[in-house]
């Protein structure tokens, strides 16, 4: 076979290999160089919150919170920054609601910090969900955590209380990050938050490692820039595809099982009924 027509090939079959990575969208969306195992993309437990503002075709508002990645460094526009890419990625998943995504990322915080600003900055807005950012400082700057964690449980805590969906994003796979070896306790207890406490949790750090290890790096631009840490512009709009994907299967999911109970409790009220029924007409005549 002739090298051009092997080349061809082999692009035909990445190609075709798409779906099972996440490539297209459940909606038909195509997430080129975006590639994930759906495994790594699925949040739980249901977003009702979420699901019911799209049911119902009321506004749906998310508020971003975290660091130097959620405000948007290494992009080159604010408008590229991943909230801004999350907002026209729901959009164009779910047309029929109105999506507003509020940015609320300030650079060099950590969890304590951004737990002094819930109140203000995000349950003042009365999101719907609310997604924070968190880990990275952390992990750059102490290999004790503890303050940490407390701090992200407590905060964990208030916006439930607050009645908002909340999904934990963990840091991103970057080689000032790997370099750091409390990078790993502190994935884990972001994990272990999301746990306990019932909330969903992106796997941003397992979704990049499985860009740089699936995708040739020749293909696209790297999703890293050049101080080893924050997002480029191509880094930011596959989290944001990456995200809306995650979030629209969490509420087809919950969609899904939501019909399937309905259905049970039609056709056991149904059954119920028939059974009342044949005992009136089988029974003795007083």
């Amino acid at each position: 076979m002739k090298p051009v027509l092997c080349l061809a090939v082999g692009a035909a079959l990445m190609v075709l290999d798409v779906s099972n990575s996440v490539g297209v969208s459940e909606s038909g969306q195509t997430l080129p160089g975006c590639l994930a195992p759906p495994a790594l993309l699925a949040i739980e437990p249901a977003l009702t919150h979420v699901a019911s503002r799209i049911e119902k075709g009321e506004r749906l508002t998310i508020v971003a919170i975290g660091s130097s990645s959620t405000q948007g460094v290494g992009a080159s526009a604010p408008t590229l920054s991943y909230p801004s890419r999350l907002e026209a990625e729901l959009r164009q998943r779910l047309p029929q609601t109105d999506i507003r995504v509020i940015n609320r990322g300030k650079g060099g915080e950590d969890a304590p910090e951004e737990l002094a600003r819930l109140e203000r900055d995000v349950i003042a807005e009365r999101p719907d969900l609310v997604v924070w950012q968190i880990g990275t400082n952390a992990v750059l700057r102490r290999e004790d955590q503890s303050s940490d964690g407390e701090a992200l449980r407590r905060g964990v805590a208030l916006l439930r209380q607050s009645a908002s969906d909340v999904i934990l994003m963990d840091m991103q796979y970057a080689p000032r990050v790997v370099a750091r070896p409390a990078y790993s306790a502190m994935q884990r207890l972001i994990a272990e938050v999301a746990e306990r406490s019932h909330v969903g949790l992106f796997r941003r750090f397992d979704i990049m490692r499985h860009w740089q290890s699936e995708q040739p790096q020749a293909a696209a631009a790297p999703a890293i820039g050049s101080d080893g840490l924050h997002m480029t512009d191509r880094g930011y709009a596959c989290l944001a595809a990456g995200l809306a994907e995650a979030i629209t299967r969490n509420w087809r999911s919950y969609e899904r099982e939501a019909r399937g109970a309905r259905a049970a409790r039609f056709a056991s009220m149904g059954s119920s009924s028939m059974g009342g029924s044949a005992d009136l007409v089988g029974g003795d005549t007083p």
